[in-house]
């Protein structure tokens, strides 16, 4: 009955989804050419062969499937991928980074009508939905077509398990639509098979195995040139209030360090301008890079609020603070600032990132801090003593480098269905065919 009335909802709904858009296109928050692809309007033709569809919701789901595309279009050389998510910030990073036989579309709202334009121009051969984001009528319309659908990194948290069981025949119809659900952990896979998942795998967590991420050398160059001989700390991937919490930690390290330099990189971009005015509103000299403005030695807060240079800050800080953690947001990348040799700070919500943050709490390579007096003090420490700054940052790299089979792992469970794709047999693992299991379930 709820996914029947969600349905009928959703077929009431495109007047009413087309005027939001509109709106949110004019507040910046839809692609200003591109937002009717979210109305299921095609970006491009659809490529020949075998056409895999991976879905992310956002940056960092995005961000974590890179690796793993590179490694089916070199396990099928005559195959696209196509990835899809619903932000303006994820479509301008895949666009700079998907590689040849990759492209981004705008994934539609979940509207059946919409969604039944986009699947039937694009004729996916086998979908790929990362972590958590399960919409109805797109899951819906995908297993109706027949096409093959796999649950990547799944994540569900014991509140979403909560959630879930209050709509256990909605839930079990939802998770029963995939083939299988790869999970990132076995708290996860647990979850996953409470709910009535057909086949649940654990190679590991795709975050775990990303590539580092990039920076411009040149960039590089200049910012180090910039901060020379200035101790840097950096608040990374920050929500509202822990930009406050940061810069009043500042303030502290400050008072020991006359020199000391905080560098917020904020999580979205686009609240830049605003977080300077009020940092400069409680005396605080900041540099807003997205103005042009570079280290100066005059500032003491320099405000990167630019897209795509987070590897750029990681590498020119010792110490990070990651951040969506210490507000009940559930944390941010842990493994990114321990690829590019970062002493990890984080408050204590870091759902998201659980099995991460006990990798890195048992290695010895992070601390959790509660509070801006506690950050203050773990920032103070590290930066007065560089000898354990960098035995922690040594630790997490090796707890990085520890995850080098995650890739291997998820792509021997999915190389079943991608033998069966077109032009995939020739690289089929001998022996391996159609996992065995029940039929597929009634479309959801």
């Amino acid at each position: 009955m709820l996914l029947g009335l969600y349905r009928g909802l959703g077929r009431l709904a495109p007047p009413v989804a087309r005027l939001v858009l509109l709106r949110r296109r004019a507040r910046g928050k839809e692609h200003p050419e591109r937002y009717r692809e979210r109305m299921g309007n095609p970006r491009r033709n659809r490529p020949d062969g075998a056409l895999i569809w991976l879905h992310a919701a956002s940056v960092g789901e995005a961000l974590s499937a890179l690796p793993l595309i590179g490694r089916l279009l070199a396990r099928l050389p005559s195959a696209h991928v196509m990835v899809t998510s619903g932000t303006v910030t994820s479509a301008k990073l895949m666009d700079e980074r998907l590689p040849e036989r990759a492209f981004h579309q705008f994934v539609p709202v979940d509207c059946p009508a919409w969604v039944g334009c986009f699947l039937d121009h694009y004729r996916p051969d086998l979908a790929l939905w990362v972590e958590s984001e399960l919409w109805p009528a797109l899951l819906a319309g995908t297993v109706q077509r027949g096409t093959p659908a796999i649950l990547l990194n799944g994540r569900m948290s014991a509140r979403s398990l909560r959630r879930w069981r209050r709509f256990p025949g909605a839930a079990r119809r939802l998770i029963r639509s995939f083939d299988a659900v790869l999970a990132q952990s076995e708290a996860d896979a647990g979850r996953f098979r409470r709910l009535g998942a057909r086949r649940v795998e654990t190679p590991g967590n795709l975050k775990m195995a990303a590539a580092p991420l990039p920076a411009d050398p040149a960039a590089l160059a200049s910012l180090t040139d910039a901060v020379r001989g200035r101790p840097v700390w950096l608040a990374a991937s920050t929500h509202p209030g822990e930009e406050d919490a940061a810069a009043e930690a500042h303030r502290a390290v400050h008072r020991q360090s006359g020199d000391a330099l905080l560098v917020i990189v904020p999580r979205h971009p686009e609240r830049g301008p605003a977080i300077a005015n009020a940092l400069r509103s409680v005396g605080h000299a900041v540099g807003l890079r997205s103005a042009g403005a570079a280290p100066d030695g005059t500032e003491d807060i320099y405000l990167a609020d630019t897209l795509g240079e987070l590897g750029l800050f990681y590498r020119a800080a010792p110490v990070a603070f990651v951040g969506g953690s210490l507000a009940p947001h559930g944390g941010q990348n842990l493994i990114e600032p321990a690829q590019l040799d970062c002493a990890i700070l984080h408050g204590p919500h870091v759902g998201n990132f659980a099995d991460i943050a006990e990798s890195l709490r048992v290695a010895g390579a992070s601390e959790t801090v509660d509070s801006s007096g506690a950050l203050a003090a773990a920032v103070g420490r590290l930066l007065a003593d560089p000898a354990e700054c960098r035995h922690r940052a040594d630790r997490a790299a090796g707890a990085a480098q520890d995850n080098a089979g995650i890739l291997d792992r998820a792509m021997a469970l999915l190389e079943p269905w991608l033998a069966a794709l077109p032009g995939g047999a020739s690289g089929a693992a001998s022996g391996s065919g159609p996992p065995a299991g029940p039929a597929r379930p009634d479309a959801a």
